[in-house]
């Protein structure tokens, strides 16, 4: 029996550690399993007959939001020239939606729900003649006689009984891995799938040990921590952290998301001894709004967060990643403003201004009419406008969110920012008043060249700050130069 597991990653950068597990994890069918990760950059014909190519007696996809657009098409077309193979979707985007994927998408024989190890092992042996009967098999939503049959699942109980998900790590050069040590979230954050599964577990840390170990061994680049709050338990995170500081190889930088406020002075007394690039951290914020953060059920305590962010900066040689969601309850256009200006204050490496998903199976999704909630029917589901924001804002905010990737998480404009902002009294204000520029001139729908890119953040400047004019223009010659110069080298 040739099984097929099959991934459609947002970039090639990426790896899909679902399909590595479900493979470690599928006991005597380990090597009759066969992985094929592709992208959606790529057409889906060339998947197509790639698929089509390996001849496989099983196909099993891997769903996300990014990717079940690609699938569903995948699917119908896989389903006229292989007729006869089962097709199974597994992943968030059709757990929680598997009963309705089933009764618009009849190519679909079933839907793996929850945890897929356990389940998929199970589903192999039913294919191979060793389980007689499909509703044998837990965690899965399948047809039978016209009627659409659920299967609950289980949670894997022990992490740790969980095979390590890699063997070779030759195709891992220029990708990031993916890493677990921890399955379910404390938290239980409105618009997050993760706090539907509030048992968190973890898994044994001589084992992670010696796992990362041969991440480090091997030499990889980077190493993402998939663990949906990696500090909520302080001796879990100590030690792991602990263990790759002090087998650090000098290469391989290791990716966290964490809660900011929950981190201790022993952590940072330890992040201090680390070597610059070894962790970088990424923070979920999303509002300082209070009355948002009481409505979206989330904890967090943003006077804490905001001196421990400062705190790791000064340490220098940490990456930080802090994030904010629009679209979220009770935050209008000037809250959100603020809620920005707060954390800009902050000066993070990357600040990502999101925008909210409203994803089936959560909170968010069962109140999206209280909240008068409009937003994408397809995937990803990004909200258009809320009872607090309209869309011609949430437009705006979009540009916004334009500006600040292209200038400010670029790292291209950094000293002429950082003089700019000396005198901004809002940093909110100003990227809004570039944003909205750059769109009344038409730039937002041409991909412009990086020197073009300077010549624009110029001629703003020049109308907002015509005293300053010259200055900055010597500061922005002067970095596009010294670009140019590493460039060359």
């Amino acid at each position: 029996m040739k099984i097929l597991l099959t991934a459609v990653n947002a970039k090639y950068i990426h790896s899909n550690l679902a399909v590595y597990s479900i493979r470690a994890n599928a006991g005597e069918y380990r090597d009759e399993i066969e992985l094929a990760e592709y992208t959606i950059n790529q057409y889906v014909e060339d998947i197509l007959q790639d698929i089509y190519k390996k001849k496989p007696d099983l196909i099993a996809f891997s769903c996300y939001i990014w990717n079940i657009r690609h699938i569903r098409e995948l699917v119908g077309e896989l389903r006229k020239v292989l007729p006869n193979v089962p097709i199974w979707l597994g992943g968030p985007e059709a757990s929680y939606d598997a009963k309705g994927l089933l009764e618009n998408y009849p190519e679909v024989t079933g839907v793996l729900v929850g945890e897929g190890e356990e389940s998929f092992y199970e589903l192999c042996k039913y294919y191979d003649g060793k389980l007689e009967n499909l509703a044998d098999v837990k965690g899965i939503v399948y047809r039978e006689n016209d009627k659409i049959i659920e299967k609950p699942f289980e949670l894997v109980k022990d992490l740790s009984s969980l095979k390590f998900a890699y063997e070779d790590f030759q195709d891992f050069q220029h990708k990031i891995i993916y890493y677990e040590s921890s399955r379910g979230c404390p938290f239980s954050c409105s618009y997050c799938l993760s706090s539907i599964d509030k048992s968190v577990r973890f898994r044994d840390l001589e084992l992670v040990k010696r796992e990362l170990q041969t991440f480090i061994d091997a030499g990889v680049p980077q190493v993402k921590f998939v663990d949906r709050t990696f500090n909520c338990k302080v001796s879990h995170a100590m030690e792991i952290w602990n263990y790759i500081h002090e087998h650090d190889n000098g290469i391989t930088n290791f990716h966290f998301e964490i809660a900011a406020d929950l981190i201790t002075d022993e952590e940072l007394e330890l992040f201090a001894k680390m070597r610059p690039g070894l962790i970088q951290l990424e923070i979920g914020v999303q509002s300082t709004n209070e009355e948002t953060i009481c409505e979206i059920r989330r904890k967090m305590n943003f006077s804490k967060v905001a001196e421990r962010v400062t705190r790791i900066k000064n340490l220098g040689g940490i990456h930080q990643h802090l994030d904010l969601i629009a679209g979220l309850p009770n935050e209008n256009y000037e809250s959100f403003g603020k809620s920005f200006d707060d954390v800009f204050a902050l000066r993070p490496e990357q600040l990502q201004l999101g925008f909210l998903k409203v994803l089936k199976g959560s909170y968010m999704y069962e109140n999206r009419e209280a909240y008068g909630l409009i937003y994408r029917s397809e995937p990803p589901y990004e909200v258009f406008s809320t009872k607090w924001i309209p869309y011609d804002e949430m437009i705006r905010l979009k540009g916004i969110e334009q500006i600040v990737e292209l200038y400010y998480n670029s790292h291209q404009y950094d000293r002429t920012l950082q003089e700019v902002f000396m005198r901004e009294k809002s940093a909110f204000e100003f990227f809004e008043s570039f944003a909205d520029d750059y769109r009344a001139k038409g730039y937002h729908l041409v991909n412009h060249s990086r020197k073009e890119k300077y010549y624009i953040l110029k001629d703003f400047l020049e109308r907002r700050h015509p005293e300053k004019s010259e200055y900055y223009w010597n500061i922005l010659k002067e970095e596009f130069n010294s670009r140019e110069v590493r460039k060359i080298k």
